[in-house]
């Protein structure tokens, strides 16, 4: 059974020193936690009766107000175990203009719209409203919304930072407030703005705090801002999941572009990493040009174009989604059963969030890593810190082995947009960077430069315009 949020597996841990575990029998149904009947009717229509664990685990102890700690990978159903608890704590109160009562803070665009858009209906049944403040989206109408009057904000903390200097929000009435995702806002250079939001909200209020590790950052966050929390853990981390197969295909340097592109073609979704926006791009114009239904998703694209085409590739518009980073946390995307590595992560963390996007909610997925054969040792140096044993094997595009582990097959061939095809690079033990030149410069037609082909043209017109005058 899926919910609307999120899915996986989690159970109760032992707690970090200090912090308090409940030894509570897990419920059987959401009937059992004492929500509002509108909720479980709600759930009810939603078709969602039986929490997931981590739900079942964490929802008693939010409902009573306590301080939760949650620890696990993203996928762990964890949206409705801090969101029922938080909406069903607040309904019944009515927030002032600019003062909400309940704060979602969320590393991305996109986790924060997933959150509301998992709320929302529970939201709507308990007659709360709800603002979600982000970037790369319109100030004005963020402004209005808070003005308005909301309850319940899901934010990003660089644009709530904005309206906080803005006086357009004030945190003093916050009464709950949720950090999900807590590590990677900090890898992401949040951890000033989180600090100054826990240092507005209501200091005797409720925190809940979410996050797949505990480093340094984060176990500040926590010994600072928690008290007395309860801890809740998964079971396994991402990449041990065990409907989750993990495989490295050694790849031939010249030969990687192709075997990428095979794989895209494969019939069926498939997300694509890299590591910079100007090779996602690179490479998405690569294979729409030989008739792979990609597109691009990273960090230079507006928010307008994210959510387009992360709606593409959730309906199947889309098959081919290449990404930067940016979609390696807090994307939900059902039955999606292969995540590629085409550049290789080199941190431990990034290969687990990368790999979280597929086996969810108990489904089956592989992740396969793209590694050239110079990059094998330190490829493996990662992977065994991250806790994975993948099966490794020698491929080249066209092979029968590849299509077995992958689905890979010939592309059509036949362009989706107009225009020339663009060339793989020629040296592909790099990562997708240039089209052809050690400093990228793009190649016209005949494997001249750009400025070269110009001149050319413009030396031929001169030699016609003496033919002319001679003539």
């Amino acid at each position: 059974m899926k919910h609307p949020d999120d899915s996986g597996t989690t159970h109760g841990a032992p707690a970090e020193p200090g912090a308090a575990t409940a030894a509570r029998p897990p419920a059987v149904s959401f009937a059992d936690l004492r929500l509002p009947v509108e909720v479980l009717r709600t759930l009810g229509g939603l078709g969602v009766r039986e929490p997931f664990p981590i739900q079942a685990a964490t929802l008693p102890d939010a409902l009573e107000g306590r301080d939760v700690l949650g620890r696990g990978r993203t996928g762990s159903g964890k949206t409705l175990a801090f969101g029922l608890p938080l909406l069903t704590r607040t309904a019944g109160r009515r927030a002032e203009p600019k003062q909400p009562l309940a704060l979602v803070l969320v590393p991305t665009r996109e986790l924060a719209q997933q959150v509301t858009e998992a709320l929302t209906p529970h939201a709507e049944a308990l007659r709360l409203r709800m603002a979600t403040v982000v970037g790369g989206m319109s100030m004005g109408r963020q402004v209005a919304a808070l003005r308005q009057g909301a309850e319940v904000v899901v934010a990003t903390p660089g644009r709530l930072h904005d309206l906080i200097e803005r006086n357009a929000c004030r945190l003093g009435r916050v009464r709950i407030t949720v950090l999900d995702e807590a590590d990677q806002m900090c890898d992401l250079g949040f951890l000033p703005q989180v600090v100054e939001v826990l240092d507005r909200v209501a200091p005797d209020g409720q925190r809940m705090l979410f996050s797949a590790t505990l480093d340094r950052d984060v176990d500040e966050l926590v010994h600072r801002y928690l008290h007395d929390p309860v801890v809740h853990s998964v079971e396994e981390a991402a990449g041990t999941v065990s409907t989750m197969e993990h495989h490295v295909l050694v790849v031939h340097g010249p030969d990687r572009y192709a075997v990428t592109t095979e794989i895209a073609a494969r019939d069926g979704r498939v997300l694509l990493f890299l590591d910079t926006k100007h090779a996602v791009d690179q490479l998405t114009r690569h294979l729409r040009a030989g008739g792979v239904h990609a597109a691009a998703l990273h960090s230079g694209k507006s928010q307008p174009q994210r959510t387009r085409t992360l709606a593409q590739f959730k309906n199947g518009q889309v098959t081919a989604l290449v990404a930067t980073n940016v979609a390696a946390r807090g994307l939900h995307i059902d039955d999606l059963d292969l995540v590629v590595n085409v550049d290789p992560p080199t941190e431990p963390k990034d290969y687990v969030h990368r790999a979280g996007r597929t086996a969810r909610a108990g489904e089956s997925g592989r992740v396969v890593t793209l590694v050239p054969s110079d990059r094998r040792r330190e490829t493996s140096r990662m992977l065994a810190a991250a806790g994975i044993e993948p099966t490794v094997t020698k491929v080249r595009s066209g092979e029968a082995e590849l299509s077995r582990i992958t689905g890979a097959r010939a592309p059509s061939g036949v362009p989706l947009d107009r225009g020339p095809a663009v060339p793989g690079p020629k040296n592909t033990n790099a990562p997708f960077r240039g089209l052809g030149t050690s400093k990228g410069t793009p190649r016209a037609a005949g494997g001249t430069s750009r400025k070269a082909g110009e001149a050319r043209k413009l030396a031929e017109a001169r030699k016609a315009a003496r033919v002319r005058r001679s003539g």
